[in-house]
């Protein structure tokens, strides 16, 4: 047994020193290779057409973010208000800045914490909105809750510590 511990102690406890810089940097990695592109597809079918889709939703945004308001207008979004818009338009712009400035690593503590907020937020519109199971905690099937609290849990250890060295935070803090 104290043959085991000193070998836990002498190699797998040296990971400690990576911790400040690994974390955070692999948390970035995962971010990207799980959920960049998953946000920026969402994103994309709520762009409106032409120049300037970025300032007039899409139909599909509307749907998706006030599913059961869409429903009672028939699904004719010209019957929403300004709150509506604004909300779709801002919706539809953090699901491209934010995670790619988590990506970049600039202003990340930030950019993770509005992400998390993002997700909650997706998750309430998609149970009370689209009537999606939210499904609980140590069960042996896979849940809305478990996967977006895995989502939240990887976007809190970008908050807590930082972007890591490979960021633009670093960069900047260095100059």
């Amino acid at each position: 047994m104290t043959a085991l511990i000193s070998l836990h102690n002498n190699t797998l406890g040296r990971l400690e020193l990576t911790a400040g810089w690994l974390t955070p940097t692999l948390a970035r990695v995962v971010f990207a290779a799980t959920l960049l592109v998953y946000y920026w597809n969402s994103a994309k079918t709520k762009l409106g057409s032409g120049f300037f889709g970025f300032l007039s939703p899409s139909d599909g945004a509307y749907v998706q973010i006030f599913p059961k308001a869409m429903e009672a207008v028939s699904y004719d979004s010209s019957q929403l208000g300004i709150g509506h818009w604004a909300i779709a338009v801002a919706g539809t712009w953090a699901e491209f800045l934010l995670p790619a400035l988590i990506v970049i690593g600039l202003l990340s503590r930030f950019a993770a914490l509005g992400m998390v907020a993002f997700v909650w937020v997706q998750t309430i519109v998609d149970v009370n909105g689209h009537g999606t199971e939210l499904g609980s905690y140590f069960t042996n099937a896979v849940s809305l809750l478990d996967d977006r609290t895995l989502w939240s849990f990887l976007l809190l250890v970008i908050v807590i510590n930082g972007a890591g060295p490979l960021s633009l935070d670093r960069i900047l803090r260095i100059k």
